[in-house]
């Protein structure tokens, strides 16, 4: 019985992160990305992180909203969501990077069962979607 509780204990606090990347291909010379604002994420300051993160990368950006910019060969779709547990939290994430509308690169965060009782749950955005944004721009680290 008592090893049956430890399982169970164990399972609970050891809820899984899942990141799943296909990264930018090297050969693409990304100098400019555009984001398009997704006005459904209510995640505050989640468009900032996106654009410190592809400037940590060496890359510029431009945000948007409605028709896209002649100017933006490139541009990053994304979505988040939040869940609640004594405060809001990031779930749940995807970020997509189109070249003239053809999708070119993708990553997706995701916390199985919201998290469970893992305390790493209530890490901030930045904390969990940085490295994710680092390997989906792999090709300009170190830069």
């Amino acid at each position: 019985m008592r090893n049956c509780f430890l399982g169970i204990a164990i399972c609970c606090l050891s809820a899984c992160t899942s990141v799943t990347v296909v990264p930018l291909d090297p050969s693409l010379d990304m100098q400019l990305i555009c984001i398009e604002r997704n006005p459904a994420v209510r995640l505050s300051g989640f468009v900032d992180m996106l654009e410190e993160g592809i400037a940590r990368n060496g890359m510029k950006s431009q945000v948007f909203e409605g028709s896209k910019p002649e100017s933006c060969e490139y541009v990053l779709k994304y979505t988040a969501l939040r869940s609640w547990d004594v405060t809001p939290y990031l779930s749940h994430a995807e970020l997509w990077i189109y070249k003239n509308d053809k999708q070119v690169a993708s990553a997706v965060f995701h916390l199985k069962g919201k998290g469970g009782l893992a305390v790493t749950k209530w890490k901030s955005t930045k904390a969990k979607m940085d490295p994710v944004i680092d390997e989906l721009l792999s090709k300009k680290q170190g830069s």
